[in-house]
């Protein structure tokens, strides 16, 4: 079940987004010094450019009639959801069981609804602790990429098998989203960062992926694999029971189904039938 399929304007805008917050984290990889002392701030930008990437997907289900207040009211559930799991841990020791909603949703409502509800939940969830600074933007996009990537997956053969590959997912995804997250303020820790950990502006690329390297494997790796394992935990032990209730609520939604109107004549008996 998709509710927001993936049309021609919306996965063009979801490939315009998926292109600039790529280059928002692989940047000092390929930044000269110059680079990194004029465009280190730039962040409120981002932040506003992807926001209005969002309401460009949106706009464009609005235009080819497949956002109606059915496929809203999934969005925000989606949304409150995972902002709510946020809310219980706030990323306490890596641990965050709001991508486990986020996963589930992508993978049976779409790449698109897990796009949007990820980037969405986020930014309620930081809205709710307070977690609103220049990581936000980056911690956006990660999480819509998760979301989308659930989507995305090419799963066949039964629950079980479903179930073993979303919970690998869940696992994976926990460690990229500390590797990319890291990205956004390792070019600014300069002289903070231990021996052979920072970020060289002007070095090769094959230095600075060794220093970063070292310092994922030293600094984050203990923090992302708790986050992983236990959010592979909960799609093995609860996420059958979540999928069930997505799939239910998407079958009795009937989305994607076209609503059609009959004209009735006047002064007709209930329940009478035109000829």
């Amino acid at each position: 079940m998709t509710v927001i399929p993936f049309r021609r304007p919306a996965a063009a805008a979801l490939v315009l987004v998926a292109g600039i917050g790529l280059i928002a984290f692989v940047w000092p990889f390929f930044a000269s010094s110059e680079f990194v002392r004029t465009h280190g701030n730039d962040t409120p930008w981002l932040f506003a450019g992807i926001l209005a990437l969002l309401t460009l997907v949106a706009l464009a289900e609005v235009t080819a009639g497949r956002l109606d207040a059915k496929t809203i009211a999934v969005l925000g559930v989606t949304a409150a959801a995972g902002g709510a799991m946020r809310v219980l841990s706030a990323g306490t020791a890596g641990l965050e069981p709001m991508f486990f909603v986020i996963i589930v949703a992508g993978r049976v409502l779409g790449p698109g609804v897990g796009f949007v509800s990820g980037s969405l939940a986020l930014l309620t969830g930081a809205l709710l602790t307070g977690g609103v600074g220049p990581w936000l933007p980056f911690q956006m996009i990660c999480a819509g990429g998760v979301g989308l990537g659930a989507g995305l997956l090419p799963l066949r053969g039964g629950a079980r098998p479903e179930r073993w590959v979303l919970a690998g997912y869940a696992l994976l995804t926990g460690l990229v989203y500390g590797l990319f997250m890291n990205l956004w303020f390792w070019p600014f820790l300069g002289a903070n960062a231990p021996t052979g950990m920072g970020f060289v502006p002007g070095a090769s690329l094959g230095d600075n992926l060794a220093h970063y390297g070292v310092f994922y494997l030293a600094t984050s790796l203990g923090w992302d694999l708790p986050r992983g394992l236990l959010n592979a935990l909960l799609v093995l032990v609860a996420g059958p029971a979540l999928l069930r209730v997505f799939r239910r609520a998407a079958r009795r939604a009937a989305f994607g189904t076209a609503v059609t109107f009959e004209s009735a004549r006047v002064g007709a008996a209930p329940g009478a039938t035109r000829p």
